[in-house]
């Protein structure tokens, strides 16, 4: 089995994680924060779930097709009632094909919408991987209040 990485800022990283646990192809999820700047903003520790995924059964395109479903990406530094850069809409991409299929899937979401993504796209530089108690959280403790959508 081929495993890739997909890295997203999408708000609350508790929802996002549980999110794309749900999709079918990818095989484990953990969450963190990434400091990135797209050269436009000031750079920003922000929350992400970093995806592991076969692309053999879930494409790279599709998961970002559901990261521009799970969150506003047209809300700068707020999701929900999260407030702040660490909130940040953001990919982190891991290649050349990442960067391309990135910039696409904004460029369609931008045709379609009457407000522009602020969705930074970001090479991916590293992340800090967050405490446990953070990890599988909503699975942990239930459901909270979390700026994804389902």
């Amino acid at each position: 089995m081929t495993i890739e990485h997909a890295t997203f800022g999408a708000g609350c990283f508790w929802g996002a994680e549980a999110f794309f646990r749900e999709i079918t192809g990818v095989v484990d999820a953990r969450v963190g924060y990434s400091t990135g700047s797209d050269g436009t903003t000031s750079p920003a520790r922000i929350e992400v779930v970093q995806v592991d995924f076969d692309p053999n059964v879930v494409g790279y395109e599709e998961l970002l097709d559901f990261f521009w479903r799970s969150h506003d990406p047209t809300s700068l530094d707020r999701q929900g009632d999260e407030i702040g850069e660490g909130v940040r809409s953001a990919i982190f991409t891991h290649s050349a094909n990442q960067v391309g299929a990135a910039k696409r899937v904004r460029d369609r979401f931008n045709s379609t919408s009457d407000r522009p993504a602020v969705t930074q796209i970001i090479s991916y530089a590293g992340m800090e991987i967050a405490a446990d108690e953070h990890q599988r959280y909503i699975e942990k403790n239930g459901d909270h209040a979390c700026s994804v959508s389902r």
